[in-house]
């Protein structure tokens, strides 16, 4: 199968290309390279790709129509997986047009390339930020998304409704995949578990919002790849002949929220060092908690995500250590 990802240098576009062609697929990735953060991480992550032969690479911006689409005319892909965006909460209250040029112009040009091109499965990343401060837990793909608190949540809703009416008008098989709290090694390093882990070892404080009362949904990173390779094949039922059977969003996510003091414990124990805390009010954007209702995936594709937070947390101590040459720590 061909599979063009969008995104593949960045953290989870790395990981599933990866596991997509260990699998044996052929993979056409497809990233711009911004500096958002360290360029050198994602030529990393882009160098261990590129050890696969079924894996081609173009380097170039999501809202240049004519290079995606001659990416794409080289490639002829059965199947698009759109991961590229601005990614960050905070970061689109600073620079908020770099979302409006990645999140919709871009996304606007892959619902052009899927119209044009008679994709098999068109999938695209949201984010559990659409559905803002709703308290109505666990979150259902019908709870509501009216409320975006961040530019970046409001992106991505309308990246969705975008989505939704090319895939009604145009009978585009269309999967939007809600993302809860991704984590795990090669993550990026805005990310909270990166930052931590990196003042922890650095003997810098760390700042917690809400005073530390705040409930997360964290999924590994292998499990929501693995999410995502299941549900590949299986777009929504176009068979039905109602058009909008050809449109299905899913959470992905652990389906239980972790207290984020109870995640730092696990990043003190694994780095073998208590953290210096700085304890703040709420960030403006951010949300007290969330949790994913994730029956729709497991009816769907029969799979769960698993992986127990200290698990995934070890993980990627492990990796940070390895990877930036940590030693010491008392262990």
């Amino acid at each position: 199968m061909k599979i063009f990802v969008t995104g593949a240098a960045g953290f989870i576009g790395f990981h599933l290309s990866s596991l997509l062609l260990q699998a044996g697929h052929e993979v056409c990735g497809y990233d711009g390279l911004t500096d958002y953060y360290e360029i050198e991480l994602k030529h990393k992550r882009l160098d261990i790709l590129k050890n696969f032969a079924k894996f081609n690479f173009f380097p170039d911006m999501l809202e240049d129509a004519k290079a995606l689409n001659s990416a794409f005319e080289i490639n002829q892909p059965e199947i698009i997986i759109h991961l590229a965006a601005q990614a960050g909460v905070r970061y689109s209250i600073e620079n908020p047009q770099s979302y409006i040029d990645a999140n919709l112009i871009g996304t606007f040009n892959i619902l052009e390339l899927a119209r044009a091109n008679n994709i098999n499965h068109l999938m695209l990343a949201s984010t559990s930020s659409v559905y803002g401060a709703e308290n109505d837990f666990p979150f259902t793909e019908i709870t509501s998304t009216d409320g975006p608190l961040t530019l970046y949540s409001a992106t991505k809703k309308a990246t969705e409704v975008m989505a939704h009416s090319y895939s009604h008008l145009f009978g585009i098989p269309t999967t939007v995949l809600r993302f809860f709290s991704v984590y795990g090694p090669w993550g990026r390093p805005d990310m909270a578990l990166f930052k931590f882990v990196k003042a922890i070892n650095n003997d810098e404080p760390i700042e917690i919002f809400n005073n530390g009362n705040m409930l997360r949904d964290f999924t590994y990173v292998d499990d929501l790849v693995r999410a995502i390779s299941l549900l590949i094949k299986k777009p929504p039922n176009v068979k039905s002949g109602n058009t909008d059977a050809f449109f299905q969003v899913v959470n992905i996510g652990n389906g239980e929220p972790i207290n984020l003091m109870d995640f730092i414990a696990a990043i003190e124990k694994f780095i073998g060092k208590e953290a210096k805390k700085i304890f703040l009010p709420m960030q403006p954007g951010d949300v007290p908690a969330t949790w994913a209702d994730n029956s729709k995936l497991v009816k769907i594709t029969g799979y769960k995500p698993q992986t127990n937070y200290l698990q995934g947390v070890k993980s990627f101590v492990d990796w940070y250590e390895h990877e930036y040459e940590v030693t010491g720590n008392g262990k």
